[in-house]
């Protein structure tokens, strides 16, 4: 499967965005899907992550209350609805797939198998 992320891009403080991450290939099987940013100088962190076929979802602390994961699985399309944007957000965010119905390790990007090229969101002050 190949993911494609979007909709990046410069926002002020308390301001939204949304991301999409398109799927494309092998799509009709099960994946686990998520959301991991990746700030200058820092690790790779988790954001978010949902079930193909459940309404499960799965936040970072950090963003809990703010943002929303959500998927169309009829456009195979993964979403990120970011509200309450902080200066801290800002990040290269990545979406990513693990095969399989439900990834238990979900926080960590090991249990990733494929990974979308990324979209910068930079918040400012």
């Amino acid at each position: 499967v190949q993911l494609q992320a979007s909709g990046g891009g410069l926002a002020q403080a308390e301001a939204s965005l949304r991301l999409s991450c398109a799927a494309s290939g092998r799509t009709g099987s099960s994946y686990f899907m998520g959301w991991f940013r990746q700030a200058p100088g820092k690790e790779r962190e988790f954001v978010a992550a949902q079930q193909r076929s459940s309404s499960s979802t799965y936040y970072a602390d950090s963003v809990k209350g703010r943002f929303t994961i959500s998927r169309d699985n009829a456009k195979d399309t993964l979403y990120l609805q970011m509200n309450s944007l902080k200066p801290e957000d800002t990040a290269v965010y990545y979406c990513a797939a693990s095969p399989g119905y439900y990834t238990p390790n979900y926080a960590s990007a090991t249990s990733y198998t494929h990974w979308g090229q990324g979209t910068l969101v930079t918040v400012s002050s």
